[in-house]
């Protein structure tokens, strides 16, 4: 074979190999197109997959976050509201002691102008300055009566811890056990509430 035609089929031969290189790279391209773009589905995939937990923790943070917020502020206004009522009872409380205080200081003002009479009249009577005393006595009883001031029965009763103090203790043949056989200082009770209770005798046979 000529040298010439050797050349020429091995022009063609290298044409061809260039050729199918040209289409074997044009292949491996489009492959690696092909998984670049696959793999980049699966990242933004596995990055949404990713990113809907953590959108879900965030809201869930955020809405735990205002619920602790609103509580908190809640409870910094019944602070608020309880100090104002607190400071507000403590005042109507000292205006309601100071008008009561007043009321029965006026009401003793007569039993005090009866004192001062009492004391600047001659004592040369005794049976009137004595009635006299009974009568400032039986006015001041009455004061004490209408600003709640109440005597603790002790008559027939028995000993209660609540209402007497035992100072003694005797015995009665006549008497129960634990019944009152004396008052030797009346006690005294403001509306239901005892302010001094009665010193009494007990029996205890």
């Amino acid at each position: 074979m000529p040298s010439f035609m050797k050349d020429e089929l091995k022009k063609k031969d290298e044409q061809k190999l260039e050729e199918m290189q040209q289409e074997i790279n044009a292949v491996d391209a489009d492959e690696a197109d092909e998984a670049e773009e696959a793999a980049s589905e699966s990242a933004e995939s596995e990055n949404e997959e990713t990113q809907e937990p953590q959108d879900e923790a965030a809201a869930q943070i955020e809405k735990l976050t205002a619920e602790l917020k609103e509580k908190e502020d809640r409870v910094l206004r019944l602070q608020a509201d309880f100090e104002n009522f607190r400071r507000r009872t403590s005042k109507e409380k000292e205006e309601l002691s100071a008008v009561v205080t007043q009321g029965m200081l006026k009401d003793m003002l007569p039993l005090l102008d009866n004192f001062e009479r009492a004391m600047a009249a001659e004592a040369k009577d005794g049976e009137a300055f004595q009635k006299g005393v009974e009568m400032i006595f039986t006015q001041f009883t009455e004061i004490l009566k209408k600003n709640g001031l109440e005597h603790i029965e002790v008559e027939g009763q028995k000993f209660d811890p609540n209402f007497h103090q035992a100072v003694m203790r005797v015995q009665n043949a006549d008497m129960e056990d634990d019944d009152i056989a004396q008052e030797l200082q009346k006690g005294y009770m403001v509306k239901g509430r005892v302010i001094r209770p009665s010193m009494v005798q007990v029996v205890a046979n």
